[in-house]
C-alpha cells in the first residue's frame, strides 16, 4: 500500500514538475495550417504551423515548408488561434520535455502567446508571393496588372 502510495506521488509530482518548469522558450513564425481539438477521453488542442525557410519570407515553387507541431492549454490561446487559421503568426511557445501522459498535451511545446502578422487569410502561400495591391487611390482600371494588356497588343502584331 505504501509503494502504490510513493507511486503515485512521484507521478503527480514529475507531472507538475513537467508542465510548471519550462526546459526552453523561444518563438517561431509561420502560416498557421491547422487546429483542432482532439482526443477520446482527454481533449487536447493541438495545432501545426508552416515554416518558411531560404528564400527570404517567401518561397520558390517546388519548395516545401517544414511543418511544426504544437499543444494549447490556455482557452482564450486556443480561441484566438481558431481564429488565425490560415493567417500567417507568431507564436510564443515553451518547451516541457516529459510530460508523462497525453492527456495535458500531444506535443512537448505549448503556445501561450499568438500575433496574426497578415491581416487576410490566404494571401502568403509557399509557392507564390503576395499579389500587389492596387495604390491607395486608384481606379479599377488603373489598377489592372501590366502583364495582362501587354500580350494583348503584341498578339495582333503581324
Amino acid at each position: 500500500m505504501m509503494l502504490l502510495l510513493l507511486i503515485l506521488v512521484a507521478t503527480g509530482l514529475w507531472t507538475w514538475l513537467t508542465l510548471a518548469w519550462a526546459y526552453a522558450e523561444g518563438e517561431r513564425a509561420g502560416v498557421l495550417q491547422k487546429f483542432v481539438s482532439r482526443g477520446w477521453v482527454c481533449k487536447t488542442r493541438e495545432g501545426e504551423i508552416a515554416l518558411y525557410y531560404g528564400g527570404g519570407q517567401y518561397m520558390g515553387a517546388g519548395v516545401s515548408p517544414q511543418l511544426w507541431d504544437f499543444s494549447v492549454r490556455d482557452k482564450a490561446v486556443a480561441v484566438d488561434l481558431g481564429k488565425a487559421v490560415g493567417h500567417r503568426v507568431q507564436l510564443h511557445y515553451t518547451e516541457h520535455p516529459g510530460i508523462p501522459t497525453s492527456c495535458f498535451a500531444e506535443t512537448r511545446f505549448l503556445v501561450d502567446r499568438v500575433t496574426v502578422t497578415d491581416t487576410e487569410a490566404g494571401g502568403i502561400r509557399g509557392d507564390q508571393a503576395p499579389p500587389p495591391g492596387p495604390a491607395p487611390g486608384a481606379t479599377p482600371s488603373s489598377a489592372a496588372p501590366a502583364s495582362l494588356s501587354a500580350p494583348a497588343s503584341s498578339a495582333n502584331s503581324p
